[in-house]
């Protein structure tokens, strides 16, 4: 399935508005439709008027209850899993202003319980040194001081023991050149410091591990109901279940490739020795 940046905004409204004509269509009043949903009047009424979005799950049991032929479930399915998709392109972010998407960071990483990243290209910034972070932004205009401050800040939720952070770097991680050699092995340094905090896991991917998928793009996963993925443009945010679980699943993968606690800590040490010499 493909689609536009823009048709992402438009779908959840076209979604609404297909469910809603789909219940009339089938002689159906929103609580009889509920009923046969086994869900409750108030969550039919949102779906039709966009004020929620549903999940896949939810627009298969409302399919179902209509007696939907399969061609017109695969189209709404479709248009389901469009409007549980968000674009978040970096020019907006930049003219919103970088704090603001400090913010959004931060409230993420402090609904969530269970965090994971992968890593391929570059340190995260909850793992990051000061000039780590201030080299990582060098490519935005105006002062950031601001926005490494803030960065700087949010590393303070991997010291909330509640949660659980797993983090996945690949060797180009580690041998990215964004800062000078002798600051590459102080981020490392830093890496093997975090490695020991009970609930931070950090595993490293050295090149030469024989996966069976490429290391296509940096991802996070909040627990399970919501994944984030990077490129040069912006960003897409995935709310469907399914599409979650397939990041999971490509986690899991990734992970099983790791190196962790003592054997992590090694190679990290072995580079940034690397980086020093």
């Amino acid at each position: 399935m493909t689609f536009e940046p823009d048709e992402l905004g438009q779908s959840r409204a076209d979604l609404a508005e297909r469910l809603r004509e789909l219940r009339k269509a089938a002689g159906l009043t929103g609580d009889r439709l509920a009923k046969r949903c086994n869900m409750p009047q108030s969550q039919i009424s949102k779906f039709e008027t966009g004020k929620r979005t549903p999940s896949l799950v939810d627009v298969e049991r409302i399919l179902r209850a209509i007696g939907a032929p399969s061609e017109l479930i695969t189209e709404v399915t479709a248009l389901a899993r469009i409007a549980n998709t968000q674009w978040q392109d970096k020019r907006s972010s930049r003219r919103r202003g970088l704090e603001k998407r400090q913010t959004e960071l931060a409230a993420l990483e402090a609904e969530a319980t269970t965090l994971r990243y992968f890593l391929p290209a570059m340190v995260t910034g909850l793992l990051a040194t000061p000039e780590y972070v201030r080299a990582s932004l060098s490519g935005f205009p105006g002062d950031v001081s601001t926005t490494v401050a803030r960065k700087l800040e949010r590393q303070s939720v991997l010291y909330d023991t509640s949660k659980s952070f797993t983090f996945l770097l690949t060797e180009q991680a580690m041998n990215w050149a964004i800062v000078p050699p002798s600051a590459m092995a102080v981020q490392i340094d830093r890496l093997v410091s975090l490695s020991r905090l009970s609930n931070v896991r950090i595993g490293v991917i050295t090149l030469g591990t024989r996966i069976p998928l490429g290391p296509m793009n940096t991802f996070t996963v909040y627990d399970d109901r919501l994944a984030t993925v990077e490129n040069f443009t912006g960003r897409m945010v995935f709310r469907d279940s399914r599409d979650i679980a397939e990041h999971l699943e490509v986690f899991s993968l990734f992970e099983a490739h790791a190196l962790f606690q003592d054997a992590a800590r090694q190679q990290l040490s072995e580079w940034a020795e690397l980086h020093r010499a």
